[in-house]
């Protein structure tokens, strides 16, 4: 009577370990393709390098999306929202920054258990990460 109570817990517990590793993995790629955009001179090499910083910290942290991450980049020059390519495009002197969005689903299939419904397919987890432009520095 007890055993698919406690595989019910351990499957919830699997869950929901997995998803605040997941969290804590977006999170830190966000930051990390933030901060590899902001150092990036024009918008073209910007999301290269957030791209890659991503994916780098993604495979470091061990998680697996059921899909490549997508990256959302958007872009503000003094203190109002515009489009990524704009803030790289504010002359020196002026405050910009880019905003990162990480999102990525990680799949619970492998924690699914006979005859314990209800446990979900996957959870879409994202952050996003602010990094400020170099203020007096020549953008292209």
């Amino acid at each position: 009577m007890l055993a698919p109570a406690f595989i019910g817990l351990m499957v919830l517990a699997g869950v929901a370990g997995r998803t605040a590793v997941a969290a804590e993995a977006v999170e830190s790629a966000a930051h990390d393709a933030a901060r590899a955009a902001s150092i990036a001179r024009d918008a073209r090499t910007g999301r290269t390098a957030a791209t890659d910083a991503a994916r780098r910290q993604l495979d470091w942290s061990g998680l697996h999306c059921t899909a490549p991450p997508a990256l959302t980049f958007r872009g503000s020059v003094r203190g109002t929202a515009t489009s990524f390519a704009a803030a790289y495009r504010s002359a020196p002197g002026v405050s910009a920054s880019v905003t990162i969005t990480v999102t990525c689903t990680v799949s619970f299939a492998d924690l699914r258990a006979p005859g314990l419904p209800g446990v979900p397919g996957g959870k879409t987890v994202s952050a996003s990460f602010t990094s400020p432009l170099d203020t007096y520095r020549s953008r292209k």
